[in-house]
């Protein structure tokens, strides 16, 4: 393959994962975006194999063959709740390709036509080590963000005494050796460099959990996309260096929106430094009493639904585990037939990632018209008549705005409260992930409807549906 038309090849697949990206943006969209992006690897792909210094081996066919079968096969069996720890974890293979990348030019720097043994272009180290030092980075941190999302337990996974200081010290430490490997190629340098890294993307991320965590899975999406970018730049690829650089940018203003929905910094996301673990007891630090809430049926849920004129579903990570969306698209489906308004309320955190509920939403064919955003619908609770909360917790808790103890303070929240009945289906009566007791539960106007979320809204559409 010649010069110009690989050029033009990498150029098409660099606008397929633009429109890729454009895509996926909306949810009515998404479908196509995905099929642009499947479009632009296989043609990157093929390109990449195609070229005249590419010796395509029988191991690199086995090596696609095994990566792009277990792909699928994950693919083909994952359950919507372990979509974000999937997340996670793929951000960590991109981290890890990106330091064995930069290991094999450093060795072989002739093969990458970037100089020779002992001698290599400073551009290229440059390139080198911050393509190996970003992907490091993202490696242990998403493997961290992995075990959290998984609910894993280990005194590893625990923020330790002085963790800031630590942090700070391990970031200047990297600088240094970064500054040192790029001046003189040391082998040295280049392998401190890397466990230094390492440790830095595992402290980075200890510390952040609770209703932060899905901030946290779209900035390893971006730092993913740098790692890639920088590799892109080793290996010459336009194609790489596109792409990632899409990603890079699209999850850092992905972060950055989101962050502005929680009201927290964005430099203290970089900087690992806000968030609670989520082992965190509720506000205050103390074991709180036992208070009286106001607990009803099935029944007694449907009937205040079929006297209601107007009524927000807020979906939660509750609803994911319970796999509750048919049955809840099934219950609003009834509550329409009745004359009611229904809409859902997303809050931009709710579930384990960016989108989380929106897509268990489009799955169950949810209207895309029905389903809006925090800053869409929120001043709207105060006209609503019921307010139909499945396991969303930590994003309805009052005590964001109400105790300044508390480590969700600050961060907006759905304000269901203002509604003149709220539905609460929840398990029990535990703290949602931010490990925070929710004040929700003890109100006036709230009824708790416990038990299993899907089998909850089974029963309430079975109650207006009469039995039959």
């Amino acid at each position: 393959m010649n010069t110009t038309l690989s050029a033009l090849l990498y150029l098409a697949a660099s606008v397929a994962f633009i429109m890729s990206l454009r895509g996926l943006s909306s949810p009515d969209t998404a479908r196509a975006g995905n099929f642009w992006g499947i479009a632009g690897m296989a043609i990157a792909i093929v390109t990449t194999l195609a070229q005249p210094n590419m010796h395509v081996s029988f191991w690199m066919l086995l090596a696609m063959v095994i990566g792009g079968g277990g792909g699928f096969y994950i693919a083909a069996r994952i359950e919507m709740t372990a979509l974000p720890q999937l997340v996670a974890a793929f951000h960590s293979l991109v981290g890890m390709a990106a330091v064995l990348v930069a290991v094999a030019a450093y060795y072989s720097p002739t093969s990458f036509g970037i100089g020779v043994p002992g001698a290599i272009k400073t551009g290229s180290l440059i390139e080198m080590g911050l393509g190996l030092a970003i992907g490091a980075i993202t490696f242990t941190g998403s493997l961290v963000a992995f075990a959290k999302l998984q609910g894993l337990r280990s005194p590893a996974l625990n923020a330790m005494p002085m963790q800031h200081p630590i942090n700070a010290a391990l970031g200047a430490a990297c600088v240094v050796l970064l500054i040192w490997f790029c001046a003189t190629g040391s082998e040295a340098a280049m392998w401190l460099l890397i466990v230094a890294t390492l440790l830095m993307g595992w402290f980075l991320i200890i510390p952040i959990g609770g209703a932060d965590m899905p901030v946290v899975v779209s900035m390893l999406n971006s730092y993913s996309g740098w790692a890639a970018c920088g590799i892109g730049f080793t290996l010459q690829n336009s194609a790489l260096i596109v792409t990632g650089a899409l990603v890079g940018s699209s999850g850092a203003i992905l972060s950055y929106v989101m962050c502005k929905g929680m009201n927290r910094s964005i430099f203290n996301v970089i900087l690992g430094g806000f968030g609670t673990d989520t082992g965190a007891v509720a506000a205050g630090g103390a074991q709180k009493e036992q208070r009286p809430v106001k607990s009803g049926s099935a029944e007694d849920a449907a009937f205040i639904m079929k006297n209601a004129a107007s009524i927000i579903i807020v979906p939660g990570y509750g609803m994911a585990v319970a796999q509750a969306q048919h049955a809840l698209r099934e219950m609003a489906d009834l509550m329409k037939k009745e004359g009611a308004t229904v809409r859902y309320a997303i809050h931009p955190v709710a579930g384990r990632m960016p989108g989380h509920m929106n897509v268990l939403l489009a799955e169950a064919n949810v209207p895309y018209d029905e389903v809006l955003e925090l800053d869409e619908i929120n001043r709207d609770f105060a006209q609503t008549d019921v307010a139909f909360v499945i396991g969303a917790n930590d994003v309805t808790n009052p005590a964001a705005k109400n105790d300044p103890k508390s480590s969700i303070y600050g961060m907006p929240i759905l304000d269901v409260e203002k509604a003149k009945t709220v539905l609460f289906i929840k398990r029990s009566m535990a703290t949602g992930y931010a490990g925070v007791e929710n004040e929700l539960f003890f109100r006036d106007n709230t009824m708790m409807l416990f038990g299993d979320a899907k089998k909850v809204c089974e029963e309430i559409v079975k109650s207006m549906s009469g039995g039959h």
